[in-house]
């Protein structure tokens, strides 16, 4: 049984990503009553975490960075910058790729100039901001739920809006990498985007730093063998890079 100080750290996961939570999901997420959850939420307030409201709680400064523009997610960004100068160099003219939600994806999307006839579909609304005057780039921007802490559009309708695509390339990141539980999410309404992007692409790239391989988070989207490739970086143990072998995984390590 998960402790109550492992099961808050999921909880703000899970707020960190959707921006809210309702206690009745969260009930049934974590298979504890609701009394729990809402003793759960009361520490986390005490802490200055979240702002409970009725029926849930919602993140503290929630929106802020809506304003800004700008990702709350800013760990290990050297990490991810050297990912997405390793990523670049598999995108060529006259391509479609998708660029899942995230901040590596975002450093990815901030190198793509200079390029001709580059398609680019991505559910993450500070990727189209950051790409939508790029005279050498056709910009297509799912439809969805907006999540304000990642910035982007997710639900169903952003999934079936990949019906009818076909991509050359995803550049998909993840919350966790796992041998057990494979690729993971704090939220289940980021999966069927997740499937459908994969789905119409013909190689998938998932850029992820190191600290996310060996972690899991609560909605897993299938086993390694989803992607074709893994960029990480060179923080990445010789553990590690044996789980990715034994899938039979390629991998590419980007120097800092």
């Amino acid at each position: 049984m998960m402790l109550a100080a492992q099961r808050r750290d999921k909880i703000m996961e899970f707020i960190r990503e959707d921006g809210q939570a309702k206690v009745q999901d969260l009930s049934h997420l974590f298979k504890v009553t609701e009394v729990t959850i809402r003793q759960d939420l009361e520490k986390l307030e005490q802490r200055g975490l979240i702002t409970r409201e009725h029926g849930g709680a919602v993140l503290s400064n929630a929106g802020l960075n809506v304003k800004d523009f700008t990702l709350l997610n800013q760990k290990n960004m050297e990490a991810k910058k050297a990912i997405a100068r390793e990523a670049i160099k598999l995108i060529h003219d006259g391509e479609t790729i998708i660029l899942d939600s995230g901040s590596t994806t975002t450093e990815l999307a901030k190198l793509l100039s200079g390029f001709s006839n580059l398609r680019v579909i991505t559910n993450a609304l500070n990727i189209a901001v950051i790409l939508g005057s790029d005279l050498g780039i056709n910009l297509n921007v799912t439809g969805g739920e907006f999540k304000s802490p990642t910035l982007s559009l997710t639900g169903v309708k952003a999934a079936n809006y990949f019906a009818d695509i076909h991509a050359d390339k995803l550049f998909l990141a993840t919350a966790g990498i796992n041998l057990k539980t494979g690729l993971t999410y704090p939220s289940f309404s980021d999966l069927p985007v997740k499937k459908a992007m994969i789905d119409v692409s013909d190689k998938v790239y998932l850029v992820a730093d190191s600290t996310k391989i060996g972690t899991s988070s609560f909605a897993s989207l299938g086993a390694l063998s989803l992607v074709d490739h893994i960029i990480t970086d060179s923080n990445i143990t010789e553990d590690a890079q044996q789980l990715f072998r034994d899938f039979d995984v390629k991998y590419t390590i980007a120097q800092l």
